[in-house]
Parts: structure tokens; C-alpha cells; sequence
């Protein structure tokens, strides 16, 4: 359940318009990974291992992936309808440009399964990489200390 709420973080606000991929610089993707690792550790006495983290933000990442290239496809014809209004009410625009718009969304419209799947497979990569990365960093920060009762390390008294 925390990769999955990790995932849909990293899937919605990456697909928005106004707080995507390159307006943040993989914020989110990063946040994505330490979330997860953070709801996890809500539910253990333990801390996580980095590979435990690091696995819980893989994880996310992947699910996050499919959530974003799922939700970009949906809003990629309202973003180009969108571009194009914006682009039509502006006095300045050259010719060319609404030509090259016009064009972009006539081969949108029968996009290629290569192009998705080329598409979705690099978003995977990306997003898995920086989700792995949150996940190290989650693990690392949300570090439970243990008392030695319980396993944890053993301080030596100070000698006199």
C-alpha cells in the first residue's frame, strides 16, 4: 500500500500541466520514493535497510510510471486542444506555427504503438532510477533508533 500511494504522488503531479516532469526537476519523482518509505516505516518498530528502501521506492516508481504515461495519454489531446486556443488567440503567431500545430495534432491522433511503448519505456527507466534514489534517501532519514533491549547497537559506558 505505500508503494502504491508513493506511485499515484509521483503519477499525478508529474502528468499535470503546471507541475510536471521539467517544471520540478524530479521533485516529485524523488518525493514519491521517500513517501513510500516513510508511510512503510509508520508500520514498523524497525528501520528499513537501505535495499529495503531502495526496493519500496522501485516500486513506487514503477507504478508511478504507469500512472503517468496513463494519465498523459488521456490529457495529451486537451493539452494540444488547450496549446492551440492559446496559440490562435495570440496576434503575433507566424503561419508556420499553427501549420506545425495542425500537423502535431493530425499524427497525434493516430499515434504509433512504438512510439508509446518507446515513450513509456524511457518514463519507466527515469522515474524508476529517481524513485530508487528517494527510497535510499527515506530510508536513511527516517531512521528509527532502537534501544539495545531491543536489538539495537550497545554504547560502552565512558571510561573514567
Amino acid at each position: 500500500m505505500p508503494a502504491l500511494l508513493g506511485g499515484l504522488f509521483i503519477g499525478v503531479l508529474s502528468a499535470l500541466p503546471v507541475v510536471g516532469f521539467c517544471n520540478c526537476c524530479c521533485l516529485w519523482i524523488l518525493g514519491g520514493g521517500v513517501l513510500s518509505v516513510y508511510l512503510e516505516q509508520q508500520n514498523r518498530p524497525a528501520s528499513l535497510t537501505l535495499g529495503e528502501g531502495a526496493l519500496l521506492g522501485l516500486y513506487a516508481g514503477v507504478l508511478g510510471a504507469a500512472i503517468w504515461s496513463g494519465l498523459d495519454f488521456v490529457l495529451a489531446p486537451l493539452q494540444a486542444q488547450f496549446l492551440g486556443e492559446v496559440l490562435r488567440n495570440v496576434p503575433d503567431v507566424p503561419p508556420e506555427v499553427l501549420e506545425m500545430l495542425e500537423t502535431v495534432q493530425e499524427r497525434r491522433g493516430s499515434a504509433n504503438l512504438i512510439g508509446l511503448v518507446l515513450s513509456f519505456g524511457m518514463t519507466l527507466i527515469v522515474v524508476s532510477i529517481f524513485a530508487t534514489i528517494g527510497g535510499m534517501i527515506g530510508a536513511a532519514y527516517f531512521k528509527k533508533d532502537i534501544p539495545p533491549a531491543l536489538g539495537g547497537p550497545i554504547n560502552p559506558p565512558p571510561l573514567p
